[in-house]
């Protein structure tokens, strides 16, 4: 489902045209669609329908309010990975008992608002940050409850920079140790061990190596089942891959297909953290032409949104499609590069782009800006970040709003002998 449509030439979102909300919100911004998320969920959730099943979706590729609380409506839960993140997630509705906390960086404090909140679990991510958690959870007199995160050692098949899962990357317990780290968890007074987790890396396009990632983990819980510990959850982590461009996509029937069966006979509840799925296609930064720009050997569009709005293609040299908000008929394709006004060659929204004819104050929409677009955004160059505008049905909702040049320098101070 995608609800970013032309109709005779305009770009709608939903029931509204995309030009009109430029107009009033003024450019560059994030559009999002609660359909789309909605419907994404709901296609994910009857995807998975044969097993027991919880959604955590995934702050870190949306962190909006507005969108946790929707997707808290509809039932999911979410995937955080800071204090700040779970403090989005409850302020936004999201139920304690439905929030996994991963990331492998946690501290004390964190882990503390953690176990005070009520949450579903940890993921754990090293041997030491078990024995935080366990020194934390006994100075409280709880029991925490945990999943080690495993890593099975699987090539994702995705950019360097996303895959997880491989033996030398940062994240995880080595799948050869986990029994033994498991043992310690069981035998220390103040954890839990109730799931296994993993997750092997983002956008990733062939269920395979979901499949032979969750072979491994499905016999890992049978095997600490057999020692006394009580394996509930099975998280598969998230990174089911989604279309940009012009990939082939798996739909989420089939990675189901693939990890269900699997997962059926360990007789565990299966967590998923999903985020590109639900939000990836659910929004597009829309931003407006400044320049056309001749050099030497390569045509430039330069656009007042930049890396530090959607830094996807300068870190990962990830594609978008980018297309007018309002087509032209007569307009001839030309090949540029779309750039940003920051200081920086590695500024572009896209390069070597067919684009018609563009001018100046023509509008651009980079699709597919949902998922990890205003979350990664920054204040290099001292820009203010964008706004985001949520629209359902016939009606825009400004769900965050444009930064000023008070909120720049917002929390700093200069000494008074200075």
């Amino acid at each position: 489902m995608n609800d970013f449509l032309y109709k005779n030439g305009d770009l709608y979102c939903e029931e509204l045209r995309v030009a009109d909300i430029a107009e009033k919100v003024g450019t560059p911004f994030y559009l999002y669609s609660e359909n789309t998320f909605a419907s994404h969920l709901k296609a994910v959730d009857e995807a998975f329908g044969d097993i027991e099943h919880l959604i955590c979706f995934s702050v870190k590729a949306n962190s909006n309010l507005a969108v946790l609380r929707m997707l808290a409506s509809r039932g999911a839960g979410a995937d955080v990975v800071s204090g700040g993140e779970l403090y989005r997630a409850l302020k936004a509705g999201v139920e304690p008992g439905k929030i996994v906390y991963a990331g492998l960086g946690k501290t004390s404090s964190e882990i503390e608002y953690a176990l005070n909140e009520g949450i579903l679990m940890f993921n754990v991510e090293s041997s030491e940050e078990l024995m935080l958690i366990n020194e934390v959870a006994v100075r409280l007199g709880v029991e925490a409850p945990i999943a080690l995160r495993v890593n099975p050692d699987i090539d994702p098949g995705t950019h360097p920079y996303i895959a997880t899962g491989l033996k030398q990357s940062k994240f995880g317990i080595p799948l050869t140790e986990a029994m033994a780290e498991y043992e310690v968890a069981h035998n220390l007074p103040g954890l839990k061990p109730i799931g296994i987790h993993q997750h092997i890396g983002s956008q990733i396009l062939d269920s395979g190596p979901f499949e032979n990632s969750v072979k491994k983990v499905a016999n890992l819980a049978g095997s600490l089942r057999e020692l006394g510990m009580e394996i509930a959850y099975l998280n598969i982590g998230g990174g089911f891959g989604i279309q940009y461009t012009d990939e082939e996509a798996p739909a989420p029937e089939e990675f189901a297909r693939a990890v269900v069966p699997l997962l059926s006979e360990t007789g565990c509840t299966l967590l998923m953290e999903v985020g590109r799925m639900i939000a990836g296609n659910a929004g597009i930064l829309v931003t407006s032409v400044l320049y056309n720009k001749q050099g030497e050997e390569k045509r430039f569009v330069v656009v007042d949104a930049a890396m530090n709005d959607l830094i996807r293609p300068s870190l990962y040299q990830a594609i978008h499609t980018i297309a007018p908000a309002v087509k032209r008929d007569e307009a001839e394709p030309v090949k540029v590069d779309v750039v940003g006004p920051i200081c920086e060659s590695g500024d572009f929204l896209g390069q070597d782009v067919e684009l018609p004819e563009v001018e100046q104050g023509d509008l651009l929409a980079v699709f597919t800006a949902g998922a990890y677009g205003f979350t990664m955004s920054s204040n290099y160059n001292s820009r203010t970040r964008v706004p985001e505008i949520l629209v359902s049905g016939s009606k825009a909702y400004v769900i965050r709003r444009r930064e000023t040049y008070e909120d720049l320098i917002r929390g700093e101070a200069i000494p008074e002998d200075f």
